[in-house]
C-alpha cells in the first residue's frame, strides 16, 4: 500500500504529511514544495507558481485533499467537483492537472480538452456524449471555447448534453466531475442555457482566479 504522506518523483522523495494515529495532516508548504518539483517534471523548469496565486493553490489543495474545517470555511463542497475559472492562460490547465497528484491513493481524474470531444464527436456521433456522461473521474477543459458539434447535417451542443449526463452519473453515483473556462457565469449560461447552467451549480465549486491575472504563457 502506497504512503499517503509520501510521493516519489524522479528518485526524489517528497514529504507532504504525517500520521497522526490514522489521520493524515497535510502541510501547505511541502504539498506546494511537491506540486512546483512536479510542474517542472510536467511543464518544464521554468514553472513556478505566483505569489498571488498561492491562497488560490491552498484552497484547492484543502479542497482535493478534503480537509472539513478548511473546505467548511472557504464554502466547498468535497462531494461536489470544481468549476475552475479565469482569464486565458493564467494557469487553471496546469493547476487541474497537478492537483490529482497529491492524492495518489485515490483514483485520479482525466483531463480531456472539451474541443476534442466535440471533434469526436463530429466523426462518431452521439456515442461520444455516451462515452463521456457515463463514465469514470474526468476534467473537461476550456469549457466554452469548443465549437458546436455536427453530425450527419444536425447540430449538437455536446459538452451541454454531455454536463446533463454527468449530472444524472453525479446523483445516482456521486462521481465528480472538474472543468475549467474562460467564462463567467453570464457566458456559460447564453452559451449551454439555463437548464445546463442550473445543473453546474449543483455539480460544481465554483472558484476562479482574479480577473486580473496574467497570462503566464508569455
Amino acid at each position: 500500500m502506497e504512503n499517503p504522506c509520501e510521493i516519489t518523483e524522479g528518485g526524489v522523495t517528497y514529504r507532504i504529511a504525517k500520521l497522526k494515529g490514522r489521520e493524515i495532516l497535510y502541510d501547505f508548504p511541502l504539498m506546494q514544495e511537491y506540486l512546483e518539483a512536479k510542474g517542472k517534471i510536467m511543464f518544464g523548469n521554468r514553472f513556478h507558481f505566483y505569489k498571488e496565486d498561492e491562497p488560490l493553490l491552498y484552497k484547492l489543495c484543502n479542497y482535493i485533499i478534503a480537509e472539513k474545517e478548511k473546505c467548511e470555511k472557504f464554502k466547498l463542497d468535497p462531494a461536489k467537483g470544481i468549476l475552475l475559472s479565469g482569464p486565458v492562460g493564467c494557469g487553471k490547465t496546469s493547476f487541474l492537472k497537478l492537483l490529482r497528484y497529491l492524492v495518489p491513493h485515490q483514483k485520479q481524474y482525466q483531463v480531456i480538452p472539451c474541443r476534442n470531444i466535440v471533434f469526436g464527436f463530429n466523426h462518431v456521433g452521439y456515442k461520444t456524449i455516451e462515452d463521456y456522461g457515463n463514465s469514470s473521474y474526468l476534467c473537461f477543459d476550456d469549457l466554452g471555447v469548443e465549437p458546436t458539434g455536427r453530425f450527419f447535417g444536425k447540430d449538437c451542443n455536446v459538452i451541454g448534453e454531455i454536463l446533463l449526463s454527468r449530472y444524472e452519473l453525479f446523483l445516482n453515483h456521486k462521481v465528480r466531475t472538474h472543468m475549467s473556462t474562460n467564462l463567467n457565469a453570464g457566458g456559460l449560461e447564453e452559451r449551454y442555457g439555463k437548464r445546463v447552467r442550473s445543473r453546474m451549480r449543483q455539480l460544481f465549486n465554483l472558484v476562479s482566479f482574479d480577473d486580473k491575472s496574467v497570462d503566464k504563457r508569455r
